[in-house]
């Protein structure tokens, strides 16, 4: 109910009390978790608001100065509540300093949610009054709204102040197609997450929590469904988050664009978290030089974004390895590209060219496939495991051809999710076709108010019959 209330008051409140009604709802909707941290988000939004107009006012040196506080405490904040236990852990195990020696102790602290995104969004704020995009927002409620706004303060998208400041200052009127459409993507979101990411984790969770009792094919599976797991997930928040606000006459950027559609790792990222991905190429890839510098620079550059981008994610060396792994994806790419055409151009496979998309998009998936295991696994030696299963597959393959049996897979409790997690999946490819080759919401739109609404019925429909409903939070809610 806290959507629909909101909302109704949003509209029949006067435009000037609009802002305190939407951040006193974003304060509400925040401390339902843990209410005493909202005290360390006002701290951050109080030093970053006052650094904001310092640096729009100061000159020469003073300026990056004031940057840079406001980066130290947004980055501490950050690091004391997530990477303190991974630090002192890790130190505590390289000295092996047993628990009753002196060593760096461990705090018993749960990481505020969605940290991670309210910190990058604060920080791109102060980033571009700095740089000179954006004037300083004198209005602290207006601020402190743009980092708290409830649709997208706990997992994105990161968002801009040039694309979200502003809309804050602007009276939105009750707009009837913004409202359809946003109910619309509001409702499409929830599909991906209770239809496909809820069901798929019935068989990701038991597999990936006892990786030592599964077979490689079963692990395998496990991991491709995990993809399309989290995708819909984080990219279903992303659309009741867009949609949420777009009810309410604001436009939140897109953060996905059908990602597994990709041609290469670098087009992936183009897809994939855009608010972050796009964060991390401005602020820091270009900052460190981007690929202005020499060619070994420019790789050292494109490595050390997705080591941080990994570590952004979570203090796991399971994220560290994922990052990594995207890196050298993405530097092989760099370094392999002539060899790589002349091969396809030797195979005939670039004269093709629906072979020569078919098989990009399959290699890009089954890359970025095998990065998430090291993201899903529960700990590097898991990861490690499963790597290692992948071995067996070959040999699994043919007692399956030869005896017919696919008992020894190892899937009790999970045979009879397998089906449905196939037909999710087949069903959400066929909808982003349809959604490339026909433009799916222009002519959606168009069509008679009977076949809209049937298709809404139809959602509703599955939403009841299809959904999963066990209480699972959003994946990216952790980070």
């Amino acid at each position: 109910m806290f959507f629909p209330i909101v909302t109704i008051l949003y509209f029949l409140l006067p435009h000037k009390l609009r802002w305190f009604h939407l951040l006193v709802a974003s304060c509400i909707f925040y401390m339902y978790f843990i209410p005493i941290y909202i005290l360390i988000l006002f701290v951050t939004i109080i030093i970053d608001y006052i650094a904001g107009i310092l640096i729009e006012n100061a000159q020469g040196k003073l300026r990056k100065w004031f940057l840079v506080l406001s980066i130290i405490t947004n980055v501490g904040v950050l690091a004391f509540f997530k990477y303190y236990n991974f630090f002192a852990g890790n130190i505590n195990e390289l000295f092996h300093l047993p628990a009753t020696s002196i060593n760096i102790p461990l705090l018993n602290i749960i990481l505020p949610i969605g940290l991670s995104f309210h910190t990058f969004q604060a920080m791109s704020y102060t980033i571009e009054v700095y740089r000179g995009n954006q004037a300083a927002e004198r209005h602290f409620g207006i601020y402190a709204l743009y980092v708290m706004f409830y649709p997208q303060l706990v997992a994105g998208p990161i968002e801009r102040p040039q694309n979200l400041l502003h809309q804050f200052h602007a009276k939105h009127s009750f707009d009837y197609d913004n409202a359809v459409d946003g109910l619309r993507q509001m409702m499409w979101g929830m599909v991906k997450k209770v239809v496909v990411a809820d069901r798929l984790a019935l068989v990701t969770d038991p597999i990936f929590n006892n990786v030592h009792h599964n077979s490689g094919i079963t692990l395998a599976l496990g991991a491709v469904f995990f993809a399309f797991q989290i995708f819909c997930d984080f990219s279903g928040y992303s659309d009741i988050a867009r949609g949420a606000a777009r009810v309410m006459g604001f436009h939140l950027m897109t953060n996905f664009n059908k990602p597994y559609h990709s041609r290469s790792i670098s087009e992936f990222w183009k897809r994939w978290h855009i608010s972050l991905s796009t964060w991390f190429k401005d602020y820091l890839y270009i900052s460190l030089g981007g690929n202005r510098v020499s060619i070994p620079r420019m790789y050292f550059n494109l490595f050390f974004v997705f080591i941080v981008s990994g570590f952004w994610h979570g203090a796991n060396w399971t994220f560290i390895i994922w990052g990594a792994l995207h890196g050298f994806y993405l530097i092989f790419a760099l370094f392999t590209k002539n060899a790589r055409k002349k091969i396809s151009d030797i195979a005939g496979i670039g004269k093709i060219h629906w072979l020569n998309n078919f098989v990009d998009v399959t290699i890009t998936f089954l890359l970025v496939v095998f990065a998430w295991i090291f993201f899903r696994a529960n700990n590097v030696r898991d990861a490690f495991y499963i790597v290692k299963k992948f071995c067996h597959i070959p040999a699994e393959l043919a007692t399956v051809l030869k005896t017919k049996k696919i008992a020894f897979l190892n899937l009790p409790g999970i045979e009879n999710q397998i089906l449905p997690c196939l037909t999710v999946i087949f069903m959400l490819e066929v909808a982003h076709i349809i959604q490339v080759k026909y433009k799916l919401e222009e002519t959606f739109n168009a069509k008679p108010k009977a076949v809209r609404w049937s298709f809404y019925y139809a959602g509703i429909i599955a939403l009841l019959v299809f959904g999963v409903y066990k209480q699972r939070q959003f994946i990216y809610f952790q980070f």
